[in-house]
């Protein structure tokens, strides 16, 4: 079936395109983009160089002699590279992509690694154990891979425990859980952050000698769970 949701398409400079989908937060909207990413993926369009996956919209960056050379006829690369992502969602069905995986990621919600527990128990007026029973009891989507190599963009959040950003950032260690919103990620590498920080995992995120150096990707499912200081430890020293 072709794709009926309400979409813009826009330069980015002369080299690339955006395909937009609305500025919001939505899983149906993701679900559009990554079909989209997918079917470009397995039938590139001429002079396409890369897509690049967001939220709600996707990126596309493309070689303009080469498609000038594929459609000399042709105004602009853009009218060209425009009119065929049309053609992939207006006439054709596009509705397969990767099946999603679920994977639960072991989390230690003591306060030497959630260093603002204490500061989101007195914002929200909630305690740490129900914290901890609310971040883990929700099953989070996998919208997007950015800021950082293999940060996963999650949500969403109950909203009993989102939290703003902070207003400016502070250090933050490697398998860090944050929330900020509705959002939830983990920090692959030490890193400037903002993201109010409930735990830390043992699990490495990123791994720049693997063929596929992050360990999630668009689409996957996260759950968490807790895990003690000395579970952590332990699973610390088992991860490579």
């Amino acid at each position: 079936m072709p794709d009926t949701s309400p979409y813009t398409i826009y330069p980015l400079g002369e080299t690339a395109l955006t395909v937009d989908w609305g500025n919001r937060i939505d899983e149906a909207l993701n679900i559009k983009m990554l079909q989209l990413f997918e079917a470009l993926k397995k039938n590139p369009l001429p002079g396409m160089i890369e897509a690049v996956p967001a939220y709600f919209s996707l990126t596309v960056y493309y070689d303009v002699y080469q498609v000038k050379n594929k459609s000399p006829g042709e105004h602009s690369a853009f009218d060209f590279m425009s009119r065929e992502i049309r053609k992939f969602l207006d006439e054709q069905s596009i509705s397969d992509i990767l099946p999603a995986r679920t994977l639960r990621i072991p989390v230690c919600y003591d306060e030497a690694y959630g260093t603002d527990l204490s500061v989101m128990t007195a914002a929200i007026s909630i305690d740490k154990e129900k914290i901890i029973r609310l971040h883990t009891s929700a099953t989070y989507r996998v919208f997007m891979i950015g800021f950082l190599p293999g940060f996963p963009y999650m949500g969403m959040v109950n909203e009993r425990i989102s939290m703003p950003r902070k207003s400016k950032p502070v250090k933050v260690k490697a398998g860090s859980v944050g929330i900020a919103g509705r959002q939830t990620g983990i920090y692959p590498v030490d890193s400037p952050g903002g993201w109010q920080i409930i735990g830390r995992t043992p699990w490495k995120l990123f791994d720049h000698t693997k063929e596929n150096p992050a360990l999630l990707k668009p689409g996957d499912r996260v759950q968490f769970y807790s895990i003690s200081r000395d579970e952590f430890e332990d699973h610390q020293s088992r991860v490579t």
